[in-house]
C-alpha cells in the first residue's frame, strides 16, 4: 500500500544579518518504513522525536528534503496536477486536536463534506444526506449537522474530524495522536470506531502515539521512533513482550499495563527536545546505558536480530559486523 523509502525532512537553522544556513534539524532523517493494505502500523516516540512532522510528510504537508514516497507504486513526489489530486484523495489525515483542526464558522454538515464538493464526489446526494450517513457512520446523530464545533464534546469533535477524513472513501490515514487530548472512557470509544472502520472500509493506518498502551490495542506492527530515526521495528507481540533496543525498554517501563510486571529499568536522563540529533553515531548515545566507544563514531544501521530490525550496536552479532 504505502513504501516510504529513506525519507529526509531537514529544517534549516538561518542566522545573521545575511540570513545564512547555520546547520538544519534533522527532524526526519532517513526514515523507511511499508504499510501493507489493512494493516496498521504504530509510530511510537516521545514528544519532539519526528513522528507528526513523518506523517505529514508523506501526505505532503511537509517538504521532503529527499527520499521517496510510493502510494500504491505511484511516486507521490513525481506527481503533479490532476493526477496528484486524484490520488491525493486516497490519503487522509485525523488531526490531534480536533478543535484546532476544524474551522469554528463552518457547520459540521460543512466541514465533513467539504472535500465532496470540492472533488465532485456528491453526485445525486445532497450535501444533508450526505452529511447524515457519515454522522451515522461514526456514531453521531444527524440532528447536530447544522451545529458548530464548539458546541461538541472533545470525544464528539474527534468523531467530527474522522468523518471528514472518511468521506473522500481513503485508503491510507495518518492517525496522529488522534485520543491523547480525550478522556480514557473516551480513548475507547474512538479506537473501537477506528478499529471498525479499518474492518469495514479496509483501511490501512499509520497511528502515531506516545502512549505503547494505546498502541497495542490497535496496531499490527509497532516502529519506534528517536531523534527522527527509526531505532526498532517488529510486530506488535514482540515488542510488547520483548523490546530489544535500550530506548524502546526504557518506553514500555514508563508505562502500567494490567497484568504485566513493570520492569525496574532506570529512567533516562537529559530532555530529548533538548538534544539536537548528532550528525555522526548513534543518536541516543547520551542516554543509552550500553553505549559503547563505535556508538560516538559510527550511526547503527537496523539489523535483524531476532525476527525484528534493531538499531543498536551493542546488540550486534558480532564486532567484526559493528566495525564494518
Amino acid at each position: 500500500m504505502l513504501d516510504v523509502e529513506a525519507i529526509k525532512v531537514w529544517f534549516p537553522i538561518r542566522r545573521g544579518i545575511f540570513n545564512t544556513v547555520a546547520g538544519y534539524v534533522r527532524a526526519v532523517d532517513g526514515v523507511s518504513l511499508s504499510i501493507k493494505e489493512g494493516e496498521t502500523v504504530g509510530l511510537v516516540g516521545e514528544s519532539g522525536c519526528g513522528k507528526t512532522t513523518l506523517g505529514r510528510a508523506i501526505l505532503g504537508l511537509e517538504k521532503i528534503s529527499s527520499g521517496t514516497v510510493r502510494f500504491q507504486n505511484q511516486d507521490l513526489r513525481a506527481l503533479r496536477g490532476k493526477q496528484l489530486r486524484t490520488l491525493r484523495r486516497n490519503l487522509q489525515m485525523i488531526f490531534q486536536d480536533p478543535f484546532a483542526s476544524l474551522n469554528p464558522r463552518l457547520t459540521v454538515m460543512d466541514l465533513i463534506t467539504e472535500g465532496l464538493a470540492e472533488h465532485g464526489l456528491l453526485g445525486q446526494e445532497s450535501r444533508k444526506e450526505a452529511a447524515a450517513r457519515l454522522m451515522l457512520e461514526v456514531g453521531l446523530e444527524p440532528e447536530g449537522m447544522c451545529r458548530f464545533p464548539h458546541e461538541f464534546s472533545g470525544g464528539q469533535r474527534q468523531r467530527i474530524s474522522i468523518a471528514r477524513a472518511l468521506s473522500l472513501q481513503p485508503k491510507f490515514i495518518v492517525c496522529d495522536e488522534p485520543v491523547s487530548a480525550l478522556d480514557v472512557s473516551v480513548q475507547a470509544q474512538v479506537i473501537n470506531l477506528l478499529l471498525d472502520l479499518r474492518s469495514r472500509h479496509n483501511l490501512s493506518y499509520l497511528f502515531i502515539s506516545h502512549d505503547l498502551s494505546v498502541v497495542r490495542l490497535i496496531a499490527q506492527r509497532i516502529a519506534v521512533m528517536y531523534l527522527g530515526k527509526l531505532v526498532e521495528c517488529g510486530s506488535c507481540e514482540q515488542i510488547m513482550t520483548d523490546p530489544q533496543h535500550p530506548y524502546t525498554r526504557t518506553l514500555l517501563s514508563a508505562i502500567l499495563l494490567p497484568g504485566v510486571k513493570r520492569s525496574r529499568t532506570q529512567p533516562l536522563q537529559g530532555d530529548l527536545t533538548a538534544a539536537p540529533a548528532p550528525e555522526t553515531g548513534c543518536a541516543f548515545r547520551n542516554r543509552c546505558p550500553l553505549a559503547l566507544p563505535v556508538c560516538a563514531k559510527v550511526t547503527p544501521p537496523l539489523r535483524t536480530i531476532q525476527g525484528r530490525t534493531v538499531a543498536c550496536h551493542a546488540l550486534a552479532p558480532s564486532n567484526q559486523e559493528v566495525a564494518e
